[in-house]
């Protein structure tokens, strides 16, 4: 997967000093390049027998449906608040620079439901393990989660530990 590394653009000092954005933005324009990491998430979870794949506002919304469609499963959005019409259960967790806070329809996840989650970028973590805990405080079972992109010099994986995580693409500095 690392040719893909050359899909995706490189944006120094966004969204501040010092960082390096990793903008998948060129890789989703990319036709062959989409349809590679959409069947390459397919087959990295193509045996796991679940009845949800969540997609994480907002870039997760991209990935997540394709691949539940690829592996037989139903798409469950998690939004920012106020975006779900139906009753929500919410989790707020705190970020590099403050808080924010998630939401999922109710009924969304019942008890023993085996969920997947995917997003574009495990990073810090803590927008992927806010989801895990909105998830298990559901009853749901989380089977795995699913990346795009990693960057392993950032904490996220130890973040999810005890959890399968997969990614496809990984930055290591």
């Amino acid at each position: 997967m690392d040719d893909l590394k050359t899909l995706i653009r490189e944006v120094p000092d966004f969204p501040k000093p010092g960082i390096n954005f990793y903008d998948i933005t060129t890789l989703l324009k990319h036709p062959e390049g989409l349809r590679k990491v959409v069947d390459a998430m397919a087959e990295k979870f193509k045996d796991e027998k679940v009845e949800a794949v969540i997609g994480i506002e907002a870039r997760g919304f991209i990935f997540a449906p394709a691949l539940a469609y690829h592996i037989g499963a139903g798409f469950v959005p998690v939004r920012k608040p106020s975006k779900l019409p139906a009753e929500c259960a919410s989790v707020s967790y705190d970020l590099e620079y403050g808080k924010d806070t998630l939401e999922i329809h109710r009924d969304a996840v019942a008890e023993g439901h085996r969920v997947i989650i995917c997003d574009d970028v495990l990073a810090t973590g803590g927008t992927a393990k806010a989801v895990v805990n909105l998830v298990e405080s559901l009853g749901g079972e989380v089977v795995g989660l699913g990346f795009v992109v990693e960057l392993e010099f950032l904490p996220g994986r130890k973040k999810l530990e005890g959890y399968d995580v997969r990614s496809l693409i990984k930055y290591q500095s």
